[in-house]
């Protein structure tokens, strides 16, 4: 063990990247949330906003220019929540592969330990968990971890920082040798080797020392307790205004006396920096640049500095405490008044009635579970503690092989269903307790919602299991739960109206299969619908004018459970918002082509009234209509629908807009305002077509710039965060054609013309792609072309001459 020298100061900055899962329970996809708008959800927002940003942060020079990017995840110790790393893995893995090299690369700068530590599996509040559960909390996230760091986790971040003396003691059976906490959470300390204790709050604590916390099992584990102060000012006292603020807060953070290594650690959440304040990754990039390059102090992680500068002193905590309710651990149980959100009411009496029934749930559960899954193995929660091997790797050579390892039994495929169906059941009962649910003030809330409807999956499947429906006496619970707003009275309303209508089943996924099959022309074979395939046996579709018939045969299958069913199909769209369909069990194949030709010929003839009475006589057959499409196909079909209907707003705002546009120039020559019956046309008009023609393939330069000067003359607001979303695609799109093609002067010259006419109109523009690409081109073609210019080739003197006009707009400084 290397130990440090004395006076040696060393700091530490941990970011605690995380989101809530937001999967739909039934489709294991996150469906759009039009409150992340012009993103598809917010996952998908925060990694543009957040977690991108630091992959790739920019360091700016004296002139406010560009002079480096850098990844801050190589200097920082940060956690990424498992589920959050899931999404990214799949929706922006270059982001995700600049997590894991950041983390590699660390290792070799902070003496063989790495920057990333682990989390428990989805934010459960551990302290209010079972036994068992905060063993797998535990557990899937240290598999989790290795599977993706491909290296053994030496810490690891408690939700919350929620903690007590059974959730430490299950931290070092997995072997975690450290934690991170909140000053406030330390009780009592004293020097190893000490009899006497000293009792401390978040004022008196020192922070810059790691503490040893002794078990009852006889072994121990260390703990940091971050700067309180300092971490609070990150996320709510502006620190982030300046990396040089941030940086000399930090190195004057150090005690005066200092006969010992110290260390000054913040942490907070990784958010912070990007998402709740914008450009707070280059304020924290600047931050290690600044403390790089000064004496003050040394950068480190905890793993690193814990090596180096093992524990001095002994801490007890306070049971049942957190970082983010004062009261310990009451803001996921009791109504304690705290809330992300205390513009609201500040009431959450329906947290304890929340928390009650989803443990009645849990405990009603597992009986089941044990005694089906003894069925198919004598351990059945070592299975569950193995099943987060499948979660990961849903391949079917993976899942069939999990199967084959955990039963003592050649299991039929009922079985396996069965099998899986248990499994899922506890994933989902895992994911019904993550802590946001509880976070906010109102039990309508997304947060809420989503955790509801991960208890209504545990629900079906329990049903379809075991044939006990546990939904009535669920509800029951959440009667118990007031609302805090007047559109519902308790927590069962809120189940009621958001989460029974999201449930879905085999015959939903077909139903979802026949109305989205009327507006495209399908063929035979297997389609992904989310988590589940359709495969198509038979199916015909006849167009009548605007008019569709469709009816066929499908096979649909569920990844997940493996469960399949056969179903025959009819879709119907018959103009507007009139599209119906009915799905029902597999008839007989004469039957089905009987059925089918009726349908045919009725269609044909115009006897719709007809076509609906063969549809209501379906043998079993069941209903739907367009409220049943899965949100991002009916998204997309009601945007369809209503086409027509959207140019016909257009047309009569363009004939405003158009007829009326010298009096609205006469009206702000005169400086008078426009009235709101022209101005909000006009801003209409200029906003769509600038939007649409940054969408073109071929961009109209000069049209783009009279639209943008039109909306000046006339004093208009444009939609700043749509148009920068669109602006930013475009200029993606075109710089990732230049690094395709670097030669490209017109690429070049379009993308400077484009920031030069949007750049003064939006501050949403996102340049962080541009200019990575640009300083790709800075070290490979730009010193090739500088030198073919000096030497008189005119191709490289203008190429150089864009390259440079480009660097200005893109706030880059060339070497």
């Amino acid at each position: 063990m290397e130990i440090c020298n004395l006076m040696t100061k060393y700091i530490c900055i941990h970011g605690h990247f995380y989101q809530p899962p937001r999967e739909n329970p039934w489709l294991e996809d996150v469906e759009m949330q039009d409150s992340a708008h012009p993103h598809h959800d917010w996952n998908e927002r925060i990694t543009e906003e957040c977690y991108r940003q630091n992959a790739a942060s920019r360091i700016l020079g004296n002139d406010r220019k560009v002079v480096d990017i850098v990844n801050n995840y190589e200097n920082m110790s940060f956690n990424f929540g498992p589920t959050l790393l899931s999404w990214l893995e799949e929706k922006a893995p270059d982001v995700y592969g600049r997590i894991l090299e950041a983390d590699k690369n660390s290792v070799k700068k902070f003496s063989g330990h790495g920057s990333a530590i682990a989390q428990a599996y989805n934010h459960m509040i551990l302290p209010l968990a079972n036994d068992r559960d905060r063993q797998t909390q535990v557990q899937w996230g240290i598999y989790d971890f290795k599977s993706r760091f491909n290296r053994e986790p030496e810490g690891m971040w408690l939700p919350e920082t929620a903690v007590d003396t059974p959730t430490l003691e299950t931290l070092v059976d997995n072997g975690i040798k450290f934690t991170i906490l909140a000053p406030r959470q330390a009780k009592k300390v004293r020097p190893l080797g000490e009899e006497e204790w000293e009792e401390v709050n978040d004022s008196t604590l020192d922070t810059t020392v790691p503490y040893t916390c002794k078990l009852p099992s006889g072994r121990e584990i260390a703990i940091f307790f971050y700067n309180g102060p300092a971490s609070h000012d990150i996320a709510y006292g502006g620190l982030l205004h300046s990396g040089e603020n941030l940086a000399n807060r930090l190195t004057n953070s150090f005690p005066e006396e200092n006969e010992q290594c110290k260390i000054v650690h913040i942490a907070t959440d990784g958010e912070s920096f990007g998402h709740h304040h914008r450009h707070g990754d280059m304020a924290l990039a600047y931050c290690f640049h600044h403390i790089s390059h000064h004496d003050d102090a040394e950068l480190t992680i905890y793993a690193e500095f814990l090596d180096k500068c093992p524990p001095r002193h002994e801490v007890e905590i306070w049971e049942d405490s957190s970082w983010s309710c004062v009261h310990g651990v009451e803001r996921w149980r009791s109504n304690c008044g705290c809330a992300g959100d205390q513009s609201k009411s500040g009431q959450q009496q329906w947290r304890e009635p929340l928390r009650n029934a989803l443990d009645w749930l849990r405990d009603s559960m597992n009986k089941i579970y044990e005694q089906r899954m003894s069925e198919f193995t004598s351990d059945p929660w070592s299975v569950r503690g193995d099943y987060i091997s499948v979660i990961l790797d849903r391949s079917p050579e993976n899942i069939t092989s999990f199967i084959e390892d955990h039963t003592n039994q050649e299991l039929t495929d009922d079985d396996k269903v069965t099998f899986m169906k248990l499994l899922e059941m506890q994933r989902n009962a895992m994911l019904m307790y993550t802590s946001c649910g509880w976070f906010f003030d109102h039990i309508g809330g997304i947060e809420t919602v989503q955790i509801m409807q991960y208890a209504a999956r545990c629900i079906q499947l329990c049903h379809e299991i075991s044939g006990e429906d546990l939904e009535a006496e669920f509800m029951k619970f959440l009667e118990d739960a007031p609302s805090n707003e007047d559109l519902f009275e308790n927590g069962s309303e809120v189940y009621e109206q958001y989460v029974k209508p999201s449930k879905i089943d085999l015959v939903r996924v077909g139903a979802h299969f026949a109305l989205s099959s009327v507006f495209e022309e399908e063929e035979k074979g297997e389609f992904p619908v989310f988590c589940y395939s359709a495969k198509i046996k038979d199916f015909s579709r006849i167009e009548a004018g605007i008019q569709v018939l469709s009816v066929g045969r499908i096979h649909i299958k569920s990844q997940i459970t493996l469960e399949t069913t056969d179903l025959d199909m009819i879709g119907l769209y018959l103009g507007g918002q009139n599209l119906l369909a009915t799905v029902g069990p597999r008839m007989g194949g004469k039957r089905f082509q009987q059925t089918t030709d009726k349908l045919i010929k009725t269609f044909h003839r115009g006897e719709n009234v007809e076509v609906f009475r063969l549809m209501n006589v379906w043998p079993e057959g069941r209903n739907y209509s367009l409220k049943h499409l899965f949100k991002d196909e009916q998204r997309r079909i009601v945007n369809e629908i209503l086409a027509t209907t959207f140019d016909e707003i257009e047309n009569s705002f363009r004939h405003i807009y158009e007829y009326h546009f010298a009096i609205m120039q006469m009206l702000r020559n005169m400086n008078m305002p426009l009235p709101t019956s022209l101005a909000a046309p006009a801003a209409f008009i200029i906003n769509t077509d600038i939007i649409r023609e940054l969408q073109q393939d071929q961009i109209d330069i000069k049209w783009l710039k009279n639209l943008v000067d039109q909306s000046k003359r006339l004093s208009l607001k444009l939609q700043d965060e749509v148009l920068g979303f669109e602006t930013s695609r475009k200029i993606n799109r075109l710089m990732d054609d230049f690094r395709e093609n670097p030669d490209n002067i017109e690429d070049l010259k379009l993308t400077t013309e484009l920031l030069a006419a949007l750049k003064p109109t939006t501050g949403s523009i996102d340049l962080q792609n541009p200019q990575n690409i640009f300083f790709e081109q800075v070290r490979t073609t730009y010193p090739e072309m500088q030198e073919k210019a000096e030497k008189g080739d005119e191709n490289a003197k203008q190429w150089v001459e864009s390259f440079t006009k480009l660097a200005q707009h893109l706030e880059l400084s060339l070497p």
